[in-house]
């Protein structure tokens, strides 16, 4: 598998779209394309591979599944995990031959998207330090009463920060990705210790991932039956992501009728004792 100047090019820009700032907007750009199983598809339609491309954006997405930027403070970056991380993954898969259903395709597809989203960190305060010097026109411009520049200071200079930061980085690591991967492919044996170490590593990334989201969602421990039933329902009946995503929201759907209804009953028994302390009440001042 090979990337040409076009296909390089339409991953740098899509990777400008999905940076956390924002370039596409928080809602499409940063928690839609810039997620990695959206980014997949994406990858696999330029590339020419879509089912490999939602393989793998499916397997980097366990990784970041809970990922959150309070304050603007970032681990990782899923822009560079994403139009970096995962057409670097699917040129190693092809490189190697691997299976992308094996265990070990998954492995590489984590480890390489962890790796690529660590060094995304580094565009990602790039971009942002790049851009105070926007704002400090804006600034200027705003303390000057030239307020028409500030569409300039939002629209249009941040473009050059992530041109710098999200278009360069990302069209010049993935154009020479496949010479990249061949060479570290080539010194780096599979059955060598330090693609062992890498697999084994790349394995345990997505129990991290997990990890995070079980603390968001878990609010007290019967909340852990209901997540170890699905995995031993997935099990069972060997379902797919698509399959166990339409039983969840059979069930959740199953659980907000039954909240609704406590809900309603709660409440007409409130009413009836409030109404039944009226009438005792009333009987009293009679």
């Amino acid at each position: 598998m090979t990337v040409n100047v076009f296909q390089a090019a339409l991953l740098g820009l899509f990777a400008c779209l999905a940076s956390m700032p924002g370039m596409g907007g928080t809602s499409i750009g940063n928690y839609t394309l810039g997620r990695p199983l959206v980014a997949g598809l994406i990858v696999g339609l330029i590339l020419g591979n879509v089912t490999l491309g939602i393989i793998v954006g499916a397997a980097i997405q366990v990784v970041y599944i809970a990922l959150v930027t309070p304050g603007g403070t970032v681990s990782a970056d899923v822009r560079a995990a994403c139009y970096i991380g995962i057409p670097l993954a699917m040129m190693a898969i092809n490189a190697q031959g691997l299976d992308p259903n094996s265990t070990d395709a998954s492995a590489l597809a984590t480890t390489l998207g962890a790796t690529c989203g660590t060094l995304g960190a580094i565009l990602f305060y790039g971009t942002a330090t790049i851009n105070l010097v926007w704002q400090s026109i804006g600034w200027k411009a705003l303390e000057n009463g030239q307020t028409h520049k500030l569409y300039v200071v939002d629209m249009v200079l941040p473009w050059i920060s992530h041109i710098i930061c999200s278009f360069i980085p990302t069209f010049v690591i993935v154009y020479f990705g496949q010479d990249m991967v061949d060479v570290i492919m080539g010194s780096l044996p599979m059955d060598g210790l330090p693609m062992k170490t890498l697999f084994a590593v790349g394995s345990l990334l997505p129990c991290v991932g997990i990890a995070i989201l079980l603390k968001q969602v878990i609010s007290k421990p019967t909340d852990f039956l209901t997540f170890f039933f699905g995995f031993t329902l997935a099990a069972v009946l060997g379902c797919n992501l698509i399959a166990c995503s339409v039983i969840a929201c059979f069930f959740a759907l199953i659980n907000f009728q039954i909240s609704t209804i406590n809900s309603k009953l709660a409440h007409v028994g409130t009413s009836g004792s409030l109404t039944a302390g009226s009438d005792d009440d009333d009987e009293e001042d009679i």
